[in-house]
């Protein structure tokens, strides 16, 4: 009887925890982690404040699993897309674009994952996403220089540089502040593309003169 009822009382605390971090990713979603607030959570899981502080010792902890389990299945997504079919280069656009379309379809949750400031938990395990982004593209750039796609590199300096100009240039247009950009949608995801090839391709031979 003992067993069982640990089981049961188990079951009940991941319930009521995966009720918490689904609010709080909901919260996350719609206003960012400066919207996120402990009673806010507890009141859309439907228990007490109080309680919030039995499953997450702060509201930090709270914001770095979120953003965890947010950027967990961002990281999925890329490095699925990254392993399909086509060339070192094809794939590499895949990837890109894969990120891009997500983040720009939801705009207010991917700034907030990429460049909200909000504490120093969160801000380590972005690095270790960052990371985990780059090690996506390691795969793609090795096999890019096997094939004689790209030229010859320091493959994780050049996915972290990679990682970078893709995070840097969606900022500004996933920014709550951001105005309206001509350049939007399928022109902004072309420019990174394209830009990322040049950066690992093999340079262009001089054309020979006339």
């Amino acid at each position: 009887m003992a067993y069982r009822s640990t089981e049961k009382t188990q079951a009940r605390k991941a319930e009521v925890r995966q009720r918490l971090v689904d609010a709080a990713l909901a919260m996350v979603s719609s206003g960012g982690f400066g919207a996120l607030t402990m009673a806010g959570v507890a009141a859309q899981a439907g228990i007490a404040t109080g309680a919030v502080y039995k499953h997450f010792e702060s509201k930090a902890q709270l914001c770095a699993e979120v953003f965890r389990i947010a950027t967990e299945k961002e990281v999925a997504v890329v490095r699925d897309t990254a392993q399909g079919a086509g060339s070192a280069s094809e794939r590499l656009q895949h990837a890109i674009a894969a990120f891009a379309e997500r983040a720009l379809r939801n705009p207010r949750l991917a700034f907030a994952l990429i460049a909200e400031p909000v504490d120093a938990l969160v801000d380590a395990q972005r690095l270790r996403y960052r990371q985990a982004y780059a090690e996506v593209f390691v795969g793609l750039v090795e096999q890019g220089m096997r094939t004689g796609e790209f030229a010859e590199q320091v493959p994780s300096v050049s996915a972290a540089a990679l990682v970078g100009v893709i995070a840097e240039s969606l900022t500004g247009p996933l920014s709550p502040q951001h105005g309206q950009d001509p350049l939007a949608g399928g022109p902004l995801i072309a420019a990174i593309q394209a830009f990322c090839l040049r950066a690992v391709a093999l340079p262009t031979p001089p054309r020979a003169a006339d």
